[in-house]
């Protein structure tokens, strides 16, 4: 269970158990001013903090003295919306971005009100499993989704896809102060039209939107995820010209316990710390499993 606190107007997220790590909640989506002031502020609040760690999202040499590694981005380059669409992504992305529109799929920026908080809702209620991983937003009730929609509501664009008047799929875009930057915090759409191409259409909207804002670099959160080799999500960022950003990532330790993790190397999950061997086998293991649960639990619902 995470824990939230706020440090000089910069919401900070607390995670794990034996190991406490804290971390920006906007560090994707927005870079952090002064983290040698907030680290001071760290230290004083009263919570236990073992590590802290946060991103330079600019591409530059790493501009803090802390301990620091290398993590990925997926970014996209952005003029033009008709440069990007011309001259940047490939033939495949073009033609599954017309196929929707085809298909009678049309996107459109839209209002956080209660009809898209209720189509969200459906969207995520479609089914409990999503790319071989428990949904973890299956069942939840209507105002949770709202709630947690709702955050960084004065920096987001919200992107719809509908066909015949329902929505398949959604983006929660949220950009930086200074709206240089923008990030997919939420993109997705039902499985159930996967045939009609409709995250190819929201991510050309999100491209149209980010342009007309002068927006220039969006990013896709990253570009992969671990030692987890390139899979089909990786193809759709690169067929739509987005690109591998290798990012700074500091790490400062609060406390004795963070020094000695940070040591020896202990600071990444036990997933990240398996060969990608196993780790595949790992996944397929978890997606039968979860396919056996779900085909259990229908049976005994019907």
């Amino acid at each position: 269970m995470n824990n939230f606190i706020k440090v000089r107007d910069t919401d900070i997220v607390i995670s794990g158990r034996l190991l406490k790590i804290a971390r920006p909640e906007l560090e994707k989506y927005e870079a952090l001013e002064n983290p040698e002031t907030l680290i001071e502020e760290l230290r004083r609040s009263g919570q236990r903090i073992d590590l802290f760690t946060f991103l330079q999202i600019e591409k530059d040499a790493p501009k803090h003295d802390f301990f620091v590694e290398s993590e990925n981005m997926a970014i996209l380059l952005i003029s033009t919306y008709d440069h990007w669409f011309n001259n940047q992504i490939r033939s495949e992305a073009r033609n599954r971005a017309r196929q929707a529109g085809k298909k009678g799929v049309t996107v459109q920026e839209v209002p956080f009100d209660d009809a898209f908080v209720k189509g969200i809702w459906e969207v995520y209620c479609e089914s409990p499993i999503r790319q071989g991983k428990r949904n973890v937003h299956y069942g939840k009730d209507m105002e949770t989704v709202r709630r947690e929609a709702a955050t960084f509501l004065d920096r987001s664009v919200f992107i719809g896809a509908f066909l015949k008047g329902q929505l398949v799929g959604f983006v929660k875009l949220v950009m930086d102060k200074p709206r240089i930057h923008a990030n997919t915090m939420n993109i997705v759409s039902m499985v159930k039209h996967r045939d009609k191409a409709v995250t190819n259409a929201l991510i050309a909207q999100c491209v149209r939107s980010c342009a007309e804002r002068g927006v220039q670099y969006l990013a896709y959160q990253s570009f992969t995820y671990g030692k987890k080799r390139p899979d089909s999500l990786t193809n759709f960022k690169q067929v739509n010209a987005f690109e591998r950003v290798e990012v700074p990532r500091y790490y400062v330790p609060l406390t004795g316990i963070g020094s000695a993790v940070l040591h020896l190397g202990l600071h990444h999950r036990l997933s990240e710390r398996i060969p990608e061997s196993v780790a595949e086998k790992l996944r397929e293991l978890r997606t039968e499993w979860y396919k056996r649960r779900l085909q259990s639990t229908s049976g005994a619902l019907s």
